[in-house]
Formats: structure tokens, C-alpha cells, sequence
């Protein structure tokens, strides 16, 4: 019988131009969770970041025993609203080639304004806007030497009008979405694409930790894919079937009357302030 010659498998094109390493903020849950393991089954090497060290772990350990021990998944807890935690986190990636940064990361508020927490809507500022400044910051002279690469902005349909109800966080969702759209044209000459995802309602743990309820939503693995296949074709996207149908409804009317249909959907989403 003749000798079948076995050749290797070629790297995808997607891991050839935003290979061999990602790094994934938020990767304990939610989107940040779902993203991971869609790159780790593409066979990047993954540096995991998230506060919940425990989880953080176990899922390094999960993608260790389904992707093989040749490859490499790192758990690294960091407070993303430290700024050593991050000056720690970027100092670890020294020797890493990441070429691909998705900053997943976030949390969100709701209720009356009046008697919201300062501190916790301090604490939400700096994870949702100054730790994907300071890692898009750090991350793009890199990428840009590279001449390849891209970075993942998580914005939300919420930061494309103000939200009454969820005032703070749909403000923290409209800088990403701004600074992720210039970058998007600064970026793309040095061969770095960048995206901003803007998802509507995901079935995630932001509802609880926002005091929300949600009725209907999307599922975070479907907006992980969504938000991958259009890295590098779009500037902006919004994953998930949902987020496409409610961006289609209030996409002809103005900005401030969606400011007043956005307010009568969070109102209802959202227990009264006693």
C-alpha cells in the first residue's frame, strides 16, 4: 500500500493575521468567556484576564485538557480598576506576541441617578473606558510594528443615545464607541483592524449585577461569532439577532426621541427607586 505523506494543518487565515496570542479581558464569563473559547478552538494562545481568579483558573485548565497541553492559556487575575493591576498585566505581556486584544471587560448600573453610589459609577468608568484606553493605548504602537493585528472594543446600543435610567453607563458605552470608530480609521493604514461590537440585551451576569431584568435577549456565544466574523470588515457591529432588530427600529428616529424610547424600555427593565 502506498505511504500517505501527512502534512500539517495551515494556520487559519484569522490566526495568521491576528495570531498567535489574544488577550481577553472578562474572560471568566459572559462574552469575554464565550470569545475565549471560539479563539482557543481557532488555536490562538490566550492570556485570560478577570478578577474571579478561581474561575479564571478552571478555565485555563478546561482549555489546557480540550486544546492540549502544546498550547498555552494563561490566567491572569487583574482589577481592571487598579491602575498597578494594569501596569502589572502589561508588563506580563512583554514577551507575548498577542496580536489580537478584545477588551470584554465591563459593568453596568441602573436606576435613578440622583441616588446612585459615586464610587461604584467611579469604579464602572474606569473599567468600561480607562482600561481599554490604556490597553488600546499600549497595545497599538505594538500591533502597529507588527504591520497586523486588531483590538476589540465592547461598546453597547445603549451608547449611541443617552439612556435615562442607566445615564452613567450609557455615557462610559458612547466614548468606546467613539474612540473605537477613530481608531478604526487611524489603526487601518498600520495594518491593525479595529471594532466596535455593540450589542444590544445578553443573556449574561450584567443583568444581575445592574439590577435589571431582562425578558428577551441574546445568546453571548451567537454575539462571540458575530463579533469575530466581523473584525476586520466593519467598523461597527451589532451582534445578535436582537441587537440587529432594535438598531433597525430606532434607527430612522431622531436622537432625542430615542433618548425617550430607550428611557421607557430601561424603566421597565428596572425596579423603581423606592
Amino acid at each position: 500500500m502506498m505511504a500517505v505523506t501527512q502534512y500539517p494543518a495551515r494556520p487559519s487565515p484569522f490566526l495568521t493575521t491576528y495570531g498567535p496570542w489574544a488577550l481577553v479581558t472578562g474572560a471568566s464569563s459572559g462574552l469575554g468567556l464565550e470569545l475565549a473559547k471560539l479563539l482557543a478552538a481557532q488555536s490562538f494562545d490566550l492570556l485570560l484576564v478577570a478578577r474571579n481568579a478561581t474561575a479564571l483558573s478552571a478555565l485555563a485548565t478546561d482549555l489546557t485538557k480540550q486544546h492540549g497541553s502544546h498550547r498555552s492559556f494563561i490566567a491572569h487575575p487583574a482589577d481592571l480598576t487598579s491602575t498597578d493591576d494594569i501596569d502589572k498585566l502589561l508588563a506580563a505581556t512583554a514577551t507575548i506576541d498577542i496580536g489580537l486584544v478584545v477588551t470584554a471587560a465591563g459593568f453596568g448600573t441602573s436606576g435613578d441617578f440622583l441616588t446612585s453610589d459615586a464610587q461604584n459609577e467611579l469604579a464602572m468608568l474606569h473599567v468600561n473606558c480607562r482600561a481599554p484606553l490604556l490597553l488600546a493605548h499600549h497595545f497599538a504602537t505594538r500591533l502597529a510594528a507588527r504591520r497586523r493585528g486588531g483590538i476589540i472594543f465592547f461598546g453597547s446600543l445603549l451608547g449611541f443615545q443617552g439612556a435615562p435610567r442607566a445615564a452613567h453607563y450609557a455615557a462610559t458605552k458612547a466614548y468606546i464607541q467613539s474612540l473605537a470608530e477613530a481608531l478604526h480609521l487611524e489603526l487601518r493604514p498600520h495594518g491593525v483592524a479595529v471594532l466596535a461590537a455593540a450589542p444590544g440585551p445578553v443573556h449574561t451576569g450584567f443583568a444581575a449585577r445592574a439590577r435589571m431584568v431582562m425578558s428577551g435577549a441574546d445568546n453571548p456565544a451567537t454575539v462571540a461569532r458575530a463579533t469575530l466574523a466581523a473584525l476586520g470588515r466593519r467598523m461597527t457591529a451589532t451582534p445578535g439577532p436582537r441587537s440587529k432588530f432594535l438598531t433597525w427600529s430606532l434607527m430612522t428616529a431622531p436622537r432625542s426621541l430615542r433618548v425617550r424610547i430607550i428611557g421607557k424600555i430601561i424603566a421597565s427593565m428596572t425596579p423603581p427607586t423606592p
